[in-house]
């Protein structure tokens, strides 16, 4: 049904990082090693999590969940690509290019979003620590992570199957290591007016929708710490937005970078190397940032080591 009656490809062959033999070695040991970091790191994540009572709050509710997303986000593109380093038929189904298109594009969505819920959570526990308990019940937390992954899969759901009702049949050749949306309109040989108009606005919009509220909620945070008097004390409560701080900044200034721009402006080697950072590095680091400078994070983690022992 996704493919319609125009689509004369069957599949698709994924280029990858580089076509010279001498360096697929290399590259596959480097994207294992960092897979496996991010898959641990992120189980370590939720299990210390999950096992320790005194994280059982929405800042640690809106981190395991945001744990879970990056091992599914780069789920869907590293085993692949792995598969394609290893052996010499780099190619992938149309119908399985699409799957990993749809489910790429949800996860990357479903991160923005926790990644906003997460800064309005610190907002309210930093200026308006008195209603806390009551603005971010439990409730509350729950209905904003499946509203995250609902409005994310809506989103992907729409771009797939305008995806799929387009034709190709010229080239199948896909310069990048993963199906994309813009290295696929560019093989299309019909009409893509619609899906570069849908991925410019509408993806712009669920995009730095959860971007600016993260700005917006920043904002009215550094207004009232500044008005703690105590250095020591506004200190304190910056270093707890800290971590989430730098995430925001590796996942928002690639994502940024690479999506919110006309497709004419697309540039393959340059997007290239930019995607891997948000699809392969910031997922990875994501455990040490928030568990090096976390002393709660310390704790849980010192507590599962032990029950493991």
């Amino acid at each position: 049904m996704l493919r319609g009656n125009q689509s004369h490809i069957t599949e698709f062959l994924l280029l990858g990082l580089t076509r010279d033999p001498k360096q697929w070695v290399w590259l596959f040991a480097s994207f294992l090693a960092m897979y496996l970091v991010n898959v641990v790191g992120n189980s370590v994540i939720i299990a210390a999590i999950r096992g320790d009572a005194h994280l059982h709050t929405p800042m640690y509710f809106f981190l395991s969940n945001l744990s879970l997303v990056d091992i599914c986000f780069t789920t869907v593109i590293v085993p692949q690509m792995l598969l394609n380093l290893l052996t010499q038929k780099k190619t992938i189904l149309f119908a399985q290019c699409l799957t990993q298109m749809y489910f790429f594009v949800a996860f990357g969505i479903t991160d923005s979003f926790l990644l906003a819920a997460m800064a309005v959570d610190r907002y309210v526990a930093i200026c308006n620590p008195l209603h806390y308990t009551t603005t971010m019940s439990p409730r509350r937390c729950h209905l904003l992570v499946i509203a995250s992954w609902v409005v994310s899969h809506l989103h992907s759901l729409t771009h797939t199957v305008l995806m799929g009702h387009l034709s190709f049949c010229g080239l199948n050749i896909i310069h990048h290591f993963f199906c994309d949306v813009q290295p696929l309109l560019t093989l299309s040989c019909s009409d893509t007016s619609i899906n570069e108009l849908l991925a410019f606005t509408e993806g712009s919009f669920v995009i730095m929708s959860p971007f600016i509220f993260i700005i917006v909620s920043y904002v009215y945070i550094a207004h009232t710490v500044l008005k703690v008097p105590s250095g020591r004390g506004r200190h304190k409560v910056f270093s707890t937005c800290g971590s989430h701080l730098t995430v925001v900044a590796l996942f928002y200034g690639t994502i940024i970078s690479v999506y919110i721009r006309p497709s004419s402006t697309y540039s393959v080697t340059k997007d290239r190397v930019v995607t891997i950072i948000y699809t392969v590095v910031t997922p990875m680091l994501n455990p040490f940032i928030y568990s090096l400078r976390n002393r709660d994070m310390k704790q849980a983690l010192k507590k599962l080591v032990r029950r493991t022992e």
